[in-house]
């Protein structure tokens, strides 16, 4: 046998360049002709057009190939085999190179076969079918494979999935057994095998025992055997060279994975998916971040690449955030455009307010609970972050025209359509009938919110009502505070003839058929509201009443309690404004003719009008409670793994100061982050998907005790207000809460509603 060792020409520091040196000059003490062969060798070394190292031999009919790859010149990783007796054979790296290194060639007479993964089949006997590099005896093909040597059959074997911070994108699950020994590797078809367990037992006859199973192959590395992990292709991201697509090689969050059976899968994954051109180990989780810092150095001198997730996520080109289908006009929003419900809009930056619209794409990447998105949930309106829309080559030529517009798991499509199509698309998605929100007007006390509860939410609207129902469950954590009825609203559009005007306006032709004129006089009917009106005498002094027993020191905030939002399929995320009433403002009723004007704003009133919600029958009611200031932190999450119902989970946006999540400033980027119950682990797992930009890096803006105790409140407020709203028997219920964290320090909850998807 013979050798032939190739340097690489690579990138390194002077220590390293010395290192190599010496190493260099003890090999040439020992070995001569290794070295002499060494320059000649290296002339044949280059980079494919994926940019892998290969190496191109003669044609040899008396030996075979191996070619292997050290860091260090000590250790040796066989990654490719091959032979040719005709046709000059080329061998590859199955991974992009690192930043120092060596191969190495072995030359192997055919006489002299080797057994190179030890599995009792001869190299030459194993080449022919591929899986030269994998022990693992060939499974029936419907159940997965031992070698990938195309997309086309990793397609084949995916299925799409939603990853913390990646929906949708295609996973192939893989087991590897006998780590310790004679490692074989399995690509399981998850079409048919969802779960690693059902393939071990269904397909390599393990005993039909979990237990057996779990404790061979997760958490602890002392007794483990197997390893179970992902191989999950994020079509979307873009490399730093410009380069589109990469896999991730990812393990269950919760399992602790040592470095040593990390290199062995990333080795064996690669070896045997040579197709993959951007391969990278992924540590989405608290507890594999911890192993990854704790061994950094190991990786570091390894051939193992790492991707960070925020380098994984903020390096995406698209994100289907809500795979629906609508036309429209395409337009890009502009500060002096109406925005109607006929538009699909691209947003440079996620928008404060946003009106019904038929689809959504923004610039900027969004997050799962952020209004646009649970807007574009709630109207089954497609929604995706599309990187440089406007000027993208699909979209650009057909902004300003009626277009189709759809989001799939695959990308978006962008087609002209006709009128026809439009219009036809519009009257098959309104409701038939129209609708009368509930309102009880009998209720004409302003109540302290420990003094009504969910049951009252037709005479208070169901923000104020959930708030107080919520004190009854979570104590202080939420608010203290008053409820103004929807009565007053009512008495208040009355005294000042306002149903009337309100009436001569909806009927008149220019406010229905022109949106801008719409936009305009809904603007004066809000100014004479807050300008031009008065309160009946008694409910002034109600309302002087709760001002003057308003706490001494503390500003009252006003929050809007409509009876057209806050419901189990209408949530009204955005439509309505509150206030926070400043001492040098005079009366109170002031800010209450701002909340009471917010009912007719542009977006409130496309949404209900598409909606066939009776404008007339909605009324305002209003939540009072003391404005917080100088908080730390703010947030919204949910009682749902969004990612994977199947699994408990608890989803969290939470961003620092008083930047909100829900409605961000431009360029603001939210901490996102899942906790969840992960099999084999009873703590919660926390698993980050980004980082907020507005804190320092490596840091979060909540500690894990302060996340947990979200998830107990969220457990507790989750169990309480499915059985009001109905959804007992219901596994897709969850409520939503936005919480912050007070200038003391001290957790605040101070909304809950279900949330719609």
């Amino acid at each position: 046998m013979k050798r032939l060792l190739l340097r690489l020409p690579l990138w390194a520091s002077l220590w390293a360049s010395l290192w190599r040196f010496l190493w260099a000059f003890l090999w040439a003490s020992l070995c001569p002709a290794l070295l002499a062969q060494e320059k000649q060798a290296s002339d044949q070394l280059s980079k494919s057009t994926s940019g892998k190292y290969q190496i191109e031999l003669a044609p040899d009919p008396n030996h075979y190939f191996q070619l292997l790859r050290s860091r260090d010149l000590i250790n040796w990783t066989l990654v490719d085999i091959g032979k040719s007796s005709e046709a000059p054979l080329t061998l590859q790296d199955s991974i992009l190179p690192r930043n120092h290194g060596f191969y190495r060639i072995d030359r192997i007479p055919l006489s002299e076969a080797r057994d190179s993964d030890g599995d009792g089949r001869s190299d030459l006997t194993e080449l022919s079918a591929q899986h030269a590099l994998n022990a693992a005896d060939p499974i029936p093909s419907q159940d997965g494979d031992i070698f990938l040597p195309s997309q086309a059959r990793f397609d084949q074997l995916s299925k799409r999935d939603n990853f913390p911070g990646a929906q949708n994108v295609k996973e192939v699950k893989f087991l590897i057994t006998n780590i310790r020994t004679k490692p074989e590797l399995y690509f399981l078809n998850i079409n048919r095998h969802q779960h690693h367990f059902d393939f071990a037992t269904q397909i390599l006859d393990f005993p039909p025992s979990f237990h057996f199973f779990s404790s061979q192959t997760y958490i602890s590395n002392t007794n483990r055997l197997n390893l179970a992990g992902s191989l999950v292709s994020h079509e979307n991201y873009t490399a730093p060279d410009g380069s589109k697509g990469i896999y991730t090689l990812e393990f269950w969050p919760t399992d602790p994975v040592a470095f040593e059976f990390i290199e062995l899968a990333y080795n064996l994954v690669s070896q045997n998916a040579p197709f993959i051109n951007r391969l990278a180990y992924h540590a989405p989780s608290e507890t594999q971040r911890q192993v990854q810092r704790s061994q950094q150095a190991k990786f570091q001198a390894s051939a193992i690449h790492t991707i960070e997730t925020d380098d994984l996520f903020s390096n995406t080109t698209f994100q289907a955030m809500n795979q629906q289908e609508a036309f429209g006009r395409l337009i890009i929003a502009n500060s002096s455009q109406t925005l109607s419900a006929r538009d699909i809009v691209i947003f440079k930056n996620l928008p404060n307010d946003l009106t019904f619209v038929s689809g959504i794409i923004t610039e900027i990447p969004q997050t799962p609970l952020s209004h646009v998105n649970l807007k574009a949930q709630q109207n089954n309106t497609p929604n995706a972050y599309i990187a440089d829309a406007a000027n993208h080559p699909e979209i650009a030529p057909l902004i300003g025209q009626n277009v189709f517009y759809r989001v799939s798991p695959e990308g978006f499509e962008i087609r002209p359509a006709t009128p026809s199509e439009v219009q036809n698309h519009f009257e098959s998605i309104r409701p038939a009938a129209p609708s009368f929100p509930q309102r009880d007007l009998g209720e004409r006390l302003i109540r302290p919110l420990w003094l009504f509860g969910f049951r009252e939410s037709a005479a208070y609207g169901a923000k104020a009502a959930n708030l107080a129902e919520l004190g009854a469950v979570i104590g202080d954590l939420a608010p203290k505070g008053w409820g103004i009825p929807l009565s007053f609203y009512d008495e208040f559009m009355k005294h000042n003839g306002f149903y009337t005007e309100a009436e001569r306006m909806l009927a008149h032709p220019d406010f229905q058929n022109n949106p801008a004129t719409r936009a305009s006089m809904l603007k004066e009917f809000r100014r004479r509201i807050k300008k031009e009106s008065n309160m009946p005498p008694w409910m002034y002094e109600a309302l002087t009443t709760l001002q003057n027993d308003f706490p001494a020191g503390l500003t009252p905030r006003l929050r809007s309690s409509a009876n057209a939002e806050d419901s189990s399929n209408f949530n009204g995320a955005g439509l309505y404004d509150s206030f926070t009433h400043h001492p040098d403002e005079g009366h109170l009723s002031k800010s209450v003719k701002q909340v009471y004007a917010s009912l007719w704003n542009y977006r409130a009133y496309e949404e209900r009008e598409f909606y066939r919600i009776d404008h007339l029958t909605s009324a305002m009611g209003i939540l009072v409670h003391p404005n917080q200031k100088k908080e730390q932190a703010n947030g919204v999450a949910v009682a749902r793994n969004i990612f994977d119902p199947n699994w408990e989970g608890y989803y969290f946006n939470i961003q620092a100061g008083e930047n909100l999540v829900t409605n961000p400033e431009a360029n603001s980027v939210p901490e996102e982050l899942l906790a969840a119950n992960f099999f084999g682990n009873p703590e919660i797992e926390l698993q980050y998907i980004r980082f907020s930009n507005q804190i320092p890096e490596g840091e979060t803006i909540l500690t894990r005790e302060q996340i947990l105790e979200l998830v107990t409140q969220l457990k507790k407020i989750n169990t309480h207000f499915r059985p009001l709203y109905g959804q007992l028997f219901n596994p897709n219920f969850a409520m939503e809460i936005e919480f912050k964290i007070t200038e003391s320090g001290q957790l605040s909850i101070k909304q809950a509603r279900p949330y719609v998807n």
